[in-house]
């Protein structure tokens, strides 16, 4: 079986990704958030041109899956008349995840930062190539991926380049933005891109690069956060679906609270200043849902990289997975439902599952060539 290919890119709606269903469309949403009429639109779009359902993504965006080539150029006109469309070159580089739960100014950074951003200076940056904005304390995206960090630290905030234990220390919001596109202007003058134009700072980092002196610190980034649970919050409402998936009825229940809704990296919604449940049999509202304990991607047929069946795998095994772990099934190697590391990780391979524990899906599994029978036998928390 050849490796799974790695695109080196991520869908956009202007660049959208072929799959085995048809197109997948990712919208990136203006500082993490859309409206209630924006997520009833989408709702819509989806029963209309896609598979009837809006997909979670753990980069804090949207996605609309099986969409025909031939119903792309209307999409496009209707995203674009919900407001969620932008130019090609600025929805690209529109590469931001927010602290969701983000306290007051969070979003000015942001906003600050993708103006600068729109600059011809920075069109090079990879297609993954991405920031955090996270500033609060406790840190709620430690484990999120990105390349430059802004983050909270004991008395304010510091820029840390992904893959550096320790950042420098920010005076304001001004100067995060500033220090944030000074850092993204020298990993692109410092060799960060490669010939294919791919580059992430991490491994920049780790193949010798040094951070210059006005780049670099020595403050610690603030402990982080348990991650976020569905059901009520201090101030609103988290609800998740199954495997990320939203269903447009799912959608429009959660529009119909009236305010906005922000879109996290943990496959979830948030609804701020919301306190009422929505009663819907899509939605998942209680942290203890089996289905919470379980990351599962498409596989196929809707993936051609995958080359196993996914979720009615993961919906088998949940009931039993014990609480406070974290399984994943994976249809290839690649691990693009859950790219960090799980209790307990099965990974397709021709056509059968190789078991990984305490790993990624890319790491040596303890097992290999496991059949969906087997599973049930093999298998042990």
């Amino acid at each position: 079986m050849s490796a799974p290919q790695v695109k080196g890119w991520c869908p956009g709606a202007f660049r959208p990704m072929m799959s085995g269903d048809g197109l997948v469309v990712r919208v990136r949403p203006p500082l993490g958030a859309i409206s209630a009429a924006q997520a009833t639109g989408l709702a819509d779009l989806a029963e209309q041109h896609g598979s009837g359902v809006v997909e979670t993504t753990a980069r804090a965006n949207l996605q609309l899956r099986g969409v025909a080539e031939a119903a792309y150029p209307a999409l496009m006109q209707d995203l674009r008349a919900l407001g969620l469309l932008g130019d090609a070159d600025s929805e690209a580089r529109r590469n931001l995840v927010l602290d969701p739960f983000h306290a007051r100014g969070t979003e000015e950074i942001a906003r600050r930062l993708l103006e600068g951003l729109s600059k011809a200076e920075f069109s090079g940056l990879p297609g993954k190539f991405g920031f955090v904005i996270d500033p609060g304390t406790p840190r709620r995206l430690a484990g999120i991926s990105g390349d430059i960090r802004i983050e909270g630290a004991a008395g304010g905030m510091i820029l840390r380049a992904d893959g550096a234990a320790t950042g420098r220390r920010l005076r304001n919001s001004e100067e995060a933005v500033s220090q944030a596109l000074d850092l993204a202007r020298w990993f692109l003058t410092s060799g960060g891109v490669g010939a294919d134009g791919r580059g992430r700072m991490a491994r920049h980092l780790a193949d010798g690069a040094d951070l210059p002196d006005a780049l670099a610190g020595d403050v610690e980034p603030s402990p982080s956060a348990p991650e976020p649970q569905p059901g009520p919050q201090d101030v609103g409402l988290c609800a998740a679906a199954a495997f990320g998936q939203f269903t447009a009825s799912a959608l429009r229940a959660l529009s119909g609270a009236g305010g906005p809704i922000r879109v996290t990296p943990y496959r979830m919604l948030y609804l701020p200043d919301v306190m009422i449940q929505p009663d819907h049999p899509d939605l998942i509202l209680d942290p203890q849902d089996p289905l919470r304990r379980v990351q599962a991607c498409t596989g196929m047929p809707g993936c051609p990289q995958a080359n196993v069946t996914t979720r009615d795998l993961a919906r088998r095994i949940a009931p039993r997975i014990p609480d406070g772990q974290q399984w994943h099934v994976s249809g290839c190697a690649k691990g693009c439902a859950y790219p960090r590391v799980a209790d307990l990780t099965l990974v397709g391979r021709d056509g059968a599952f190789d078991l990984v524990k305490q790993g990624t899906p890319w790491d040596d599994p303890i097992r290999r060539g496991l059949s969906p029978l087997e599973i049930d036998e093999q298998v042990r928390p």
